[in-house]
């Protein structure tokens, strides 16, 4: 069912990590559902066409595309998501949720809206901004690209000359669209946080995360997360540290409901820390996309692949069979 170039198949996948999404490409097989891979780097459409092969289109496209050679994919994506909503395609991960997963500014704005503890920041456009947005910031600071995902391109600065000398002599970069966050770094109360998975929403469930390292900001619970690095999983999280399965506080659980319904998020998750500074819960990093862990039968006890596929079935109209 792959790459079927007449739209023989009821649920279009449009996605472009090549590994994160065979366990739902099997389970669909599994039940015999009608499917069609939509590679994002090689899709194209006709804004002229007023209606869509498919009952349901499932976007699993990934900001962090840019470190695997596809950068060109992810403007295009906000054009075609655009014109599925505008010609009322039904959508799992459509573009009402994916602006707030191209745009860390977008989700700073969200939390702030939402009245939710998190990290202050500034939007700049140009590195020579950067000391000046910084003023009156608790350091470490981290520059962080707007589009980002894997922790690609995110650095940390102890100082307030080490952001200048950095922005001086050209060490730092804002991402694909030349904007970036100037936000404290929050040290985590037991170098680890914690992402909060939701699916319909519901929880679905949540894993705790160490760190690999102080600088390290590669969070991906999933394999073949390490940007320009194939396969480096452990078989436990895809990432060489412990993950865990954890239970959030009910006040964590519903302010993730809150966060991901305001963001239009179907299939997606919020990530949070306990700041080592005062203890309290600080929401970081909303996600429209979920890489599901590693191993998650042992991790978190059950399989989150066949829960996702009756929900994309559900969405589509379909018997749970597919047929």
């Amino acid at each position: 069912m792959s790459n079927a170039p007449n739209h023989n198949g009821t649920i279009g996948v449009f996605y472009e990590h090549p590994e994160w999404f065979e366990p739902m490409f099997a389970e669909f097989e599994r039940r015999g559902v009608q499917y069609d891979r939509l590679l994002a780097d090689r899709h194209s459409f006709d804004p002229a066409e007023r209606q869509n092969p498919y009952r349901l289109v499932l976007n699993r496209m990934s900001p962090s595309a840019f470190t695997r050679g596809k950068a060109h994919a992810i403007p295009y994506t906000l054009q075609y998501l655009a014109y599925l909503k505008a010609i009322g395609t039904n959508v799992i991960g459509g573009y009402d949720a994916y602006v707030y997963e191209f745009s860390k500014a977008r989700q700073l704005e969200l939390l702030a809206r939402l009245g939710l503890p998190h990290p202050r920041a500034r939007v700049i456009n140009h590195t020579s901004q950067a000391s000046r947005a910084a003023e009156g910031l608790t350091f470490p600071v981290v520059i962080k690209p707007n589009i980002g995902g894997s922790g690609a391109g995110i650095q940390k600065f102890d100082t307030p000359a080490e952001l200048k000398a950095a922005a001086l002599t050209g060490k730092f970069e804002l991402g694909l669209d030349h904007t970036a966050l100037v936000q404290e770094y929050l040290p985590p109360r037991e170098a680890s946080i914690v992402r909060v998975e939701v699916l319909g929403g519901e929880i679905l469930y949540a894993i705790k995360l160490l760190l690999e390292s102080p600088t390290s900001f590669n969070l991906c619970p999933a394999d073949y997360c390490r940007p320009g690095q194939g396969g480096l999983a452990d078989g436990v999280s895809g990432r060489g540290v412990p993950v865990e399965g954890y239970t959030p506080p009910s006040e964590v659980a519903e302010a993730v409901k809150r966060i991901t319904e305001a963001a239009h998020i179907d299939v997606g998750g919020v990530e949070y820390l306990v700041n080592d500074r005062d203890g309290q819960i600080y929401f970081y990093d909303i996600n429209a996309l979920s890489n599901f862990v590693a191993d998650a039968p042992n991790v978190v006890g059950f399989d989150p692949f066949p829960k996702l596929v009756d929900f994309v079935l559900a969405r589509a109209g379909l018997a749970g069979n597919g047929a």
